[in-house]
């Protein structure tokens, strides 16, 4: 009896040696970088992505379709990605998401998807082919919400987003407060920079017509930063 309890006892505690999972293990074959863009501008370019989701909540909600425009720090273009993705749950969409983006199954089925695997792998060979040698900074608007599911479907594929991009992130609305716009929204910040802004058509609205918005306003911004 005494040996039952003590291999009962033994078997509740995690085994020392846990593996990390997966998409940690990824992060060991990353390089650290210590140079900045402002010590070696012509090792950086950026990557300015979009996604649009099936809500609010990464982890729960699923990411339909993402656009990446790769530039360098000056925001001139030099590759672009679109990929439209078919969610697990498609069932979990909010009505608002479905409102902004105008996701639906059916619609997906139309318009041609990849899945899940397919946008990963996807995504990394595009990432490595644009940036080369060089380090690329993630850029968004309110770029938390990007990242946090662009993190959650690497995750599903036991990779990690720290394979594509440095650990920083850049986002515009934080530029943009730095020279006295407050405004959170990017539609009213793009009219005040006077650009146009993004499409709210539903049937047009994406990834890609989202990262083309954000890399205008990231140029309107630079230009009125004292040199």
């Amino acid at each position: 009896m005494l040996t039952v309890l003590l291999l009962l006892w033994l078997v509740s505690f995690p085994a020392a040696a846990d593996e990390a999972p997966a998409w940690v293990s990824a992060l060991d074959e990353i390089a650290f970088v210590v140079k900045t863009p402002a010590e070696s501008p012509e090792d950086w370019l950026m990557a300015h992505v979009d996604v649009e989701t099936t809500g609010l909540i990464p982890g729960y909600h699923e990411m339909i379709d993402i656009g990446v425009i790769v530039t360098d720090l000056s925001g001139d273009e030099q590759d672009r990605l679109f990929l439209r993705i078919m969610p697990e749950h498609p069932e979990r969409t909010q009505p608002g998401a479905a409102a902004v983006n105008g996701f639906s199954s059916e619609r997906w089925e139309d318009l041609g998807y990849v899945t899940t695997e397919a946008a990963v792998k996807t995504l990394i060979d595009f990432h490595m082919n644009a940036r080369g040698s060089k380090q690329l900074l993630f850029t968004g608007f309110n770029a938390w919400f990007d990242i946090s599911f662009v993190d959650d479907l690497f995750r599903t594929q036991d990779r990690s987003w720290r394979e594509l991009y440095h650990y920083f992130v850049l986002d515009l609305p934080s530029m943009a407060w730095s020279l006295g716009f407050q405004d959170l929204a990017s539609a009213s910040l793009a009219r005040k920079l006077g650009l146009e802004p993004e499409t709210t058509d539903p049937m047009r609205h994406n990834g890609i017509t989202g990262a083309e918005s954000n890399v205008a306003i990231y140029r309107a911004l630079i230009n009125m930063q004292p040199q």
